[in-house]
């Protein structure tokens, strides 16, 4: 498995997230392989959706959900390409570029000719779009802070780890399902 500053992470810091959290909660600090797998999946769900619905709350109102799922896409990858985009956001090429076409027009996206391939087109925030972005994204950790208040120091520095600890596993899974995926088209061409 690759990752990122050439650091290997197996699946066994995983285990001990979950252990952690049984933990939090008194119980025992053994988990299998599975259970950790399915507190993940049942977790993680919950708090991306109270996240998109508190960020939404904090986005302007004229932006739907697939357009400030795309400008955070692009605050975080800034450069990217319309296929970068469409493939995280799960849209079809002709689709993004509609989508995109109306960032352009509202002042929040650049469109830009690659210098170094004319035929890539890069997709930047204008300083309006990167107000945007940083406006909802400040509203949204200003909320996470209030959730996580009742938590103790103690409380909040094991979510830390534990992210710490999911971050490079799920990084390095994405990197290599997009190698996958880029070695697929060549082959095809």
């Amino acid at each position: 498995m690759n990752w990122i500053d050439g650091d290997f992470v197996d699946l066994r810091f995983t285990a001990k997230i979950i252990s952690i959290s049984n933990y939090l909660r008194g119980e025992s600090m053994n988990a299998s392989n599975q259970t950790c797998a399915q507190t993940i999946l049942d977790t993680v769900p919950i708090i991306i959706q109270a996240i998109r619905v508190e960020m939404r709350r904090e986005r302007m109102h004229d932006l739907s959900v697939p357009q400030f799922r795309t400008l955070a896409y692009i605050a975080r990858h800034p450069g990217c390409s319309l296929s970068d985009v469409a493939e995280f956001i799960g849209l079809t090429l002709p689709s993004m570029s509609v989508l995109i076409n109306g960032l352009v027009v509202q002042g929040l996206v650049l469109r830009q000719t690659s210098l170094i391939d004319r035929r890539r087109i890069t997709l930047t925030l204008t300083e309006a779009g990167s107000d945007v972005y940083q406006r909802a994204r400040q509203g949204t950790i200003a909320w996470l802070q209030r959730l996580l208040e009742p938590l103790s120091e103690e409380e909040r520095q094991t979510i830390v780890r534990a992210m710490e600890l999911l971050r490079p596993i799920f990084v390095a899974e994405m990197l290599e399902q997009k190698s996958e995926s880029v070695e697929k088209e060549s082959t095809r061409t």
